[in-house]
């Protein structure tokens, strides 16, 4: 088609095998956008095309992904708020018309099984190098490697023991990424083979690094799991696992070390002081922490 639709934030150019979404830059434009700047989008990754009412006299187009088409989508597992979905064009309401169009335009190229899960990734990854700061150490990712540094200010002492870390993406078999946004977020490394069983508590894994007020943000945690998503699965083929896989999460009763109980405890203090938590959560899983005691 080759044509472009402009809304906030974004704009799409339709393209004959994909659509071109190029991100706004500017205060207003949500970081995440702007941490991506452009994605190409094949058709065949496209499972469906929406157009609805949106908030305050807008319309928003939404090319649903299809899935296991996009590591940033299956590396958020469901995770991203409304207005931090790439795959989402909010326009003002006097565009529906054309947006309709361009709609039925690209429903239109679609495959009739596009709404199958995809076998492969169709849509690029984030490039490496690419790095962040968690609350409890530095986090990089050359494309092969991922390596994590910890911090005497937030490494719990099981990390500290094990010392940092370094990952060939040869070892991994998917990650785990929980939103900085909720509490006890984290990025996990899911290792194809490992002596012992890995910790369930993330501050304890040296396989995984945890979120914090101000660490991990969404713009540069989620980028960075779908680039060392997307490597690990150029890899080769991840072997059968017990349950535990990428976006999913295992829960364990581990016996913590009080040290560690203290940290916990202190960053939870930090939460509740700047408003992040509410009186009775901070209460309510401070008691859970002394229980593990």
């Amino acid at each position: 088609m080759g044509d472009v639709l402009a809304g906030f934030h974004a704009a799409w150019e339709f393209e004959s095998d994909s659509v071109l979404i190029r991100f706004e830059r500017g205060i207003r434009t949500p970081k995440l956008f702007q941490a991506l700047g452009e994605r190409r989008i094949p058709l065949e990754a496209i499972a469906a095309v929406t157009l609805s009412p949106g908030k305050r006299g807008t319309v928003v187009l939404h090319a649903v992904p299809r899935p296991g088409a996009d590591p940033l989508m299956e590396a958020a597992a469901g995770q991203l708020k409304e207005g931090c979905d790439p795959y989402r064009l909010v326009l003002p309401a006097e565009r529906e018309t054309l947006a309709e169009y361009y709609a039925d335009e690209l429903r239109a190229q679609l495959a009739p099984d596009d709404g199958e899960p995809a076998d492969r990734f169709l849509v690029a990854a984030p490039e490496a190098p690419l790095q962040f700061k968690a609350y409890d150490g530095k986090a990089s990712f050359d494309g092969k490697l991922v390596s994590f540094r910890w911090f005497w200010t937030g490494a719990s002492s099981a990390k500290w023991k094990a010392g940092d870390q370094s990952f060939l993406v040869t070892d991994l078999s998917g990650i785990e990424w929980r939103s900085p946004e909720v509490f006890e977020g984290h990025l996990r490394l899911l290792r194809r083979e490992t002596p012992v069983e890995q910790p369930g508590q993330a501050d304890q894994d040296p396989a995984a690094v945890v979120f914090g007020l101000g660490y991990g943000p969404v713009h540069e945690s989620l980028p960075f799991a779908a680039s060392v998503l997307a490597a690990v699965r150029a890899s080769g083929p991840a072997p059968l696992s017990d349950g535990v896989g990428t976006g999913a999460s295992a829960a364990r009763a581990v016996r913590r070390d009080p040290a560690d109980i203290a940290d916990r405890i202190r960053h939870l203090g930090d939460l509740h002081q700047a408003g992040l938590i509410t009186d009775d959560e901070f209460t309510t899983k401070k008691a859970e922490l002394l229980a593990e005691l």
